[in-house]
Order: structure tokens, then C-alpha cells, then sequence
């Protein structure tokens, strides 16, 4: 039992016995630091049911505690807060029981409860990865990890948009202008080749365009028209009808995508259990569609088409298949769904992580899933997430437009060994070490600076901010995970060593840092309940502040006694490795040394 628990039962019973009322609920909160004590009971609430002064209610409450609970060492009231001390015994005992756990805070899965698929990245196989897909794919898997923390087995998963006019587009572009060219002879990522290709597409449907508006043909009819573009759909009909050349094309360019597409993803940190291909999924749906009809889920207008009517959920009608009988977006994912299920009947929720353009296309599936009567429904989660934006000028692609993700990467790596080199803190490391270090202190940087941003909030991602070895950064909290091993190194731990606890007084700054510790598991929960990231990497931030301030009002390795070394050398230990877990769960990598 926890000691909230604890407490909240003892002042229920408190005011059982001296007010005679049977409270249902206890509202805490942390004492301020201005005030003595390490939690507060809020008298206030209680005033609906005992007539009196909150002053003397706190103090009638505050004397029973002392009285009857071994953990409560002294209490004041001020005004209607009730702020209880706890004894530092509490704080050992709870210190000695978690010292070696080395997954403190994470909880193992158990056996009968489903499973939770979580679906991020799914980009479309006709350029790489861009700085949009970075904020996806980190989102993506520190939820996904984070979930795991909290005691759920998960999937990761990905739908890979392999089909359609825009990737025939990049096909096209290469049979015409590509001269055979492949990634090997280019010594191009093949994600990036393919990706020349639709920008080359682009170039040549604008010349055509142009070509046809001074021939005498309006805009309109010139973008319909041109020649190129009638040649990719074309190209697309006959890899729907399964020719046998065009499907060959698809496949080889496909193939250089994925290679590419791997490479990224390695560097980037992130893996996927399964994958979806939207050429197999673009079928499915169609099938639900008619038992939709059956059960008047969806209703079929005069022209063939088959809408759903959402204008009694606040919603408006949405088309779910038109009128020639092909399947829309919504179809598609209504069979995916569906189909996850039937894959894995373990999985009992899924969360999608799209951006919040994608708003209103989740709120209509959800509830359309709901109307088909799939119990599962009710856990799916949009795991919706603003833009990112550069300062102007910043790491601009070769076209301009678009910030490349391995640009991107390579970037941040270079922008930690500027800063790195400036600040001189690598002395005696050798080109390798240095190069692996810049790469993670560039990596945690770009990651912590997207994760500590609650998802839905747009994000200005500032390169140099971010490499900042100060304040709320990556590479502030990295350094101090690497000085608490220096520490560590120096300060021959025996971490079987118990502290005696009712022998040891604590330093309050010892205090402060166990509380801050206690509070892991708790924020692990927070998080997944509330699929953020942000509450992981800012509670990491507050240790890190708290054992900086501990660091700086206690000697560590120069304590008066061995028992004091002994606790503040475990203590920076259990700091280190809660550092270590937490960044985990955002996939950022702590150096030993920095």
C-alpha cells in the first residue's frame, strides 16, 4: 500500500472519530517548499461535511496521525492545509527496498490482459523520410515504449503507403529519364534515388503544363491533360490489373525504399514488430461495407454510392464507397483495423499515430467501428501531434522544401561537435569515441527537444537550442548521467549494503531526492494513460535539477562517515539508473563518460 493509501485511510478514520462523518474521498497534494513537510492534506473539500474551522479540523486530524501512524514523524496547519512530515525511516526503508531493482517503476505485463498495437511512421515509398516523419516516429515509439513500461504487452506496427498515383509517378520518372541508374551505381540511399525521381516528375508535368497553356489549352485542361500524367495513370490501372512489367518496376523501386527506409529507421532508433502494405489492405473494408447495409449502419444513396450518416453524433455523412464501387481512405482503414484483430487476437486496443490534420478522419472511424459493433472500438486512441517547424534558413533540403530525416541526423551530430569542440569537454578521447559520442549527444538533443513538448503543441525546433548544456536539454541531463559515473567509478559502491534505517538521520537534500525518485513509478503510469511523452521527459529534468542541487549542498565521496558515503554513492546510483529507464522510454542513449 502506498503512503497516500496509508494516510487516506488514517484521516478517514480520524474524522469517523472525532466528527463522526464518513469521508469518501482525501484530496493530497505536495507540501510547498516554503513550508515544513514532505504531503498536505486539503482540509478545505472536507468543509461540505464538518461544520468548524479548517485550522482546527487540520489540527485534530494532524494530532490523530501522530498518534496512530508510524510513518508520521510531525504535522502544522496552515490555513486549511493539513502539512504532514514523514519520518526519514519511511524514506530509508522505501530506499533500501528498491536500490538494486534495476527496473524500478516498470511493471511486467500479465498474462490475461490484451495486448496494444501502436501504429507510427507509415509514409509513402516515393521519398525519404522528412522531419514530420521524425516527430511521428519518436512519438510513436516512446508511447509504444512507455506502454510496455506500464505493464502492457505491445506491437508496434506500420502501414507502408506502397501504392497509388504518386508512387506510379516516381516509376514513370525513372523508366524515362533514369538511364538504368540504381543506388548501387549512384552510391545513393535508394530511398533517395526514388525520391529524385518524383521531384523529377514534378519538373517535367510542369513543363508540360506550360507546353499545353501556350498551345492554347486552359490551366485546368493542361493539368489533366499533360502527357505525363496520363502515362502514370495508366501505369497505375495496369499494375492494378497485375502486369507483369509494371508490377517488376514496382517491386525493384519499392525494394531500394524499404533498404533506405531501414537505414533511417536504424539511425533513428526505432523498430516495428510487423508491417502493413497498403497494396494488401486497400481491398479490405469492402466486405464490412454490405454488413454495414444489412444492419442499416450505412445507407445506400440512388447512384450506387454507400454513405454513413454521423449528423445524430455531431458528426456530418461520410462516403465509405463510391459510386463505381472503389473503396475510399475510410474503407481502408475500417478492413485494417479490422484485420489487425483478426492477426492478432490478443490485441484488445490500438493507438495511431497521425498528425492533427487527421483529426476529424479519426473521429468518424472510431465511431464507425463502434456503429459495426467491435467491443475493441471503444480503445482506440488518435495519437494526434502538431507540425514542426525550423528557424527560417535551417537545414533546407536539396529542393528547399522538405528537411530530409538523415540530413536531418547528420546535422544534429555536427551541431554537438561544434558546440562539443567549442566548450572543450572532449580532451582525451580518440576520433572514433568522439564521433559515436557527437552522433548520441546530437540524437538525445533532437529527441528530448520533440518529446518534452506536450504532442499536440506545434513545435519551433531550434538545432543549437536544443545541443544547449544547460537548462531543459537532452545533453544537460546526458552530462549528469555521465558525472554521477564518474562519481560511481571513484566511489567503490557496494550496492548490498542496506542503510540502517532507524539509526540515520537524512540530509534534506537526501530526502528531497528519494521523494523525487518515488515518484517514478507513478509518472510511468501517468504517461501511458495519457500516451505523453512530455510528463517522462520533464520528471526526468526535475531528478536531474534535484540531484544537482544534492550534488552541490552534500559531499559525496567526502561525507564524515561511511554510512553517509555509502547512502549518497547508492543514492547517485538509483539516480543513474532512473535516468538511464526513463530516457529509455523516449529512446535516447546515455554516455558513460562525457
Amino acid at each position: 500500500m502506498s503512503l497516500q493509501d496509508t494516510l487516506s485511510n488514517y484521516v478517514k478514520q480520524a474524522v469517523n472519530a472525532d466528527f463522526n462523518i464518513n469521508l469518501e474521498t482525501v484530496e493530497f497534494q505536495a507540501t510547498r517548499k516554503e513550508f515544513a513537510g514532505d504531503i498536505t492534506v486539503v482540509i478545505f473539500p472536507m468543509l461540505r461535511f464538518i461544520k468548524g474551522n479548517p485550522v482546527q479540523i487540520g489540527e485534530t486530524i494532524g494530532s490523530y496521525l501522530v498518534n496512530n501512524v508510524t510513518e508520521v514523524k510531525s504535522f502544522n496547519v496552515v490555513k486549511g492545509f493539513l502539512n504532514v512530515e514523514i519520518s526519514d525511516a519511511y524514506y530509508l526503508n522505501f530506499f533500501n527496498g528498491i536500490k538494486n531493482d534495476s527496473a524500478f517503476g516498470f511493471v511486467s505485463p500479465k498474462a490475461d490482459e490484451k495486448a496494444v498495437m501502436v501504429e507510427y511512421s507509415s509514409p509513402n515509398t516515393n521519398k525519404p523520410l522528412h522531419l514530420g516523419h521524425v516527430r511521428n516516429n519518436l512519438l510513436g515509439y516512446s508511447v509504444a515504449e512507455i506502454l510496455k513500461a506500464s505493464g502492457k504487452k505491445v506491437y508496434k506496427t506500420q502501414i507502408i503507403n506502397d501504392r497509388g498515383i504518386h508512387i506510379c509517378k516516381s516509376m514513370l520518372a525513372w523508366e524515362k529519364f533514369g538511364s538504368g541508374e540504381t543506388p548501387e551505381s549512384t552510391g545513393l540511399k535508394g530511398d533517395k534515388l526514388v525520391g529524385n525521381y518524383y521531384v523529377k516528375f514534378d519538373q517535367e508535368y510542369k513543363k508540360e503544363i506550360q507546353n499545353l497553356i501556350a498551345a492554347g489549352s486552359t490551366e485546368e485542361d493542361a493539368k489533366k491533360n499533360a502527357p505525363l500524367l496520363l502515362e502514370a495513370q495508366n501505369m497505375l490501372l495496369k499494375w492494378e490489373a497485375g502486369d507483369k512489367d509494371t508490377v517488376a518496376l514496382w517491386t525493384k523501386m519499392n525494394g531500394w525504399v524499404y533498404d533506405g527506409f531501414a537505414e533511417s529507421y536504424k539511425n533513428l532508433g526505432v523498430d516495428f514488430d510487423t508491417l502493413y502494405y497498403e497494396s494488401n489492405t486497400y481491398l479490405l473494408g469492402k466486405e464490412f461495407v454490405a454488413e454495414g447495409l444489412k444492419s442499416g449502419v450505412f445507407v445506400k444513396e440512388e447512384d450506387g454510392s454507400v454513405w454513413c450518416d454521423l449528423t445524430e453524433d455531431g458528426l456530418d455523412k461520410k462516403i465509405v464507397l463510391r459510386a463505381d464501387g472503389t473503396a475510399v481512405y475510410m474503407t481502408q482503414d475500417i478492413g485494417t483495423a479490422i484485420q489487425r484483430i483478426k492477426d492478432y487476437p490478443d490485441v484488445g486496443g490500438m493507438v495511431y499515430t497521425v498528425g492533427n490534420e487527421q483529426d476529424y478522419h479519426f473521429q468518424v472511424l472510431f465511431l464507425i467501428l463502434k456503429k459495426l459493433g467491435f467491443d475493441w472500438a471503444k480503445n482506440l486512441y488518435h495519437l494526434s501531434y502538431g507540425m514542426v517547424d525550423l528557424p527560417s534558413g535551417k537545414m533546407k533540403s536539396r529542393e528547399g522544401t522538405v528537411v530530409d530525416a538523415d540530413d536531418l541526423i547528420d546535422d544534429m551530430a555536427a551541431t554537438a561537435e561544434e558546440i562539443s569542440e567549442e566548450l572543450g569537454k572532449l580532451d582525451g578521447y580518440s576520433t572514433q569515441e568522439k564521433k559515436e559520442l557527437y552522433k548520441t549527444i546530437g540524437l538525445g538533443a533532437l529527441k528530448y527537444y520533440i518529446l518534452k513538448v506536450d504532442p499536440k503543441k506545434r513545435i519551433l525546433f531550434d538545432p543549437k537550442e536544443s545541443i544547449d548544456f544547460q537548462g531543459n536539454t537532452g545533453p544537460f541531463i546526458q552530462y549528469t548521467y555521465a558525472r554521477i559515473q564518474s562519481i560511481l567509478r571513484k566511489g567503490n559502491l557496494n550496492p548490498d549494503v542496506a542503510i540502517n534505517a532507524t539509526q540515520t538521520a537524512l540530509h534534506p537534500k537526501e530526502k528531497e531526492l528519494i521523494k523525487q525518485i518515488q515518484l517514478f513509478p507513478e509518472v510511468i503510469q501517468n504517461a501511458a494513460n495519457n500516451h505523453s511523452p512530455a510528463l517522462i521527459a520533464n520528471y526526468t529534468y526535475d531528478l536531474v535539477k534535484e540531484f544537482n542541487s544534492f550534488y552541490q549542498n552534500v559531499s559525496i565521496l567526502g561525507a564524515d562517515n561511511d554510512t553517509e558515503k555509502m547512502l549518497r554513492v547508492q543514492l547517485s546510483q538509483v539516480v543513474a539508473n532512473t535516468i538511464k529507464n526513463s530516457f529509455s522510454l523516449l529512446g535516447v542513449h546515455v554516455p558513460e563518460r562525457m
